[in-house]
C-alpha cells in the first residue's frame, strides 16, 4: 500500500474511532464515516466494503500489536526489559484495552460487541494454548482453554461497560487468581 492509501485508511481509522467514542457502532452511519475522515465515498468503499469489515481491520491491526510476542516499552508501560511471563502479558493487554476504553464502550453498547469479542477470543485462545500447556492440569484442554478466554473477555466486558476503575496490573491479579 504506498503512503497516499495509508494516510486514506489512517484517516478512516481515526474518524471511525471518534465516532466511537460519542456513538455505538449501530448509530455510526458510513455518511458520518467519510464526513468525519474528509473522505469520499467511493475512497471508503476502496478501502472497506461494509462499516463490519472497517471494525474487523481496526481489530487486526490493534490486536496484531498488542499480541505480538515483542513486549516494547511504550508510553504507559514498560515490559521490555522483562523476561516472558504470562501475567505481563495479561496486564500488556489491558493497557492496551484500557486506552481504547472510550471506543471500546460504544462498541459494547450495540450488536457489534459480540463481533468485537469474537475477534479478542480468536487471538486469546491461541494466546492462553501457550499457557495452559505449561501448566499441570486435570481438566480437558479444551475445557480449560474455553473457560479462560470467556471468563477474561466477560472480565473485560465488565471493567469497561460498568467503567470499573481497576488498574490493569489489579485486573490481572484478580483474573490469574480465578485461573489458578
Amino acid at each position: 500500500m504506498d503512503r497516499r492509501q495509508q494516510k486514506t485508511k489512517q484517516a478512516i481509522f481515526g474518524a471511525f474511532s471518534r465516532l466511537l467514542e460519542r456513538k455505538s457502532f449501530g448509530n455510526i452511519t458510513v455518511q458520518e464515516i467519510i464526513d468525519e475522515a474528509n473522505v469520499g465515498r467511493s475512497t471508503f468503499y476502496a478501502h472497506f466494503e461494509t462499516k463490519d469489515e472497517l471494525l474487523r481491520e481496526m481489530c487486526t491491526d490493534i490486536f496484531e500489536h498488542v499480541f505480538s510476542d515483542d513486549l516494547r516499552q511504550e508510553s504507559n508501560h514498560d515490559f521490555s526489559h522483562s523476561d516472558y511471563d504470562f501475567e505481563k502479558e495479561i496486564t500488556h493487554i489491558l493497557y492496551h484495552l484500557q486506552s481504547s476504553k472510550k471506543h471500546l464502550k460504544g462498541l459494547f453498547a450495540c450488536e457489534s460487541g459480540e463481533l468485537f469479542m469474537n475477534y479478542l477470543k480468536g487471538y486469546l485462545t491461541e494466546m492462553f494454548s501457550g499457557y495452559i500447556e505449561k501448566e499441570p492440569h486435570q481438566a480437558p484442554t479444551e475445557y480449560l482453554l474455553h473457560m479462560m478466554v470467556c471468563s477474561f473477555t466477560e472480565t473485560v466486558r465488565y471493567w469497561i461497560a460498568e467503567d470499573k476503575k481497576y488498574t490493569p496490573e489489579e485486573l490481572t491479579t484478580y483474573f490469574m487468581e480465578y485461573i489458578r
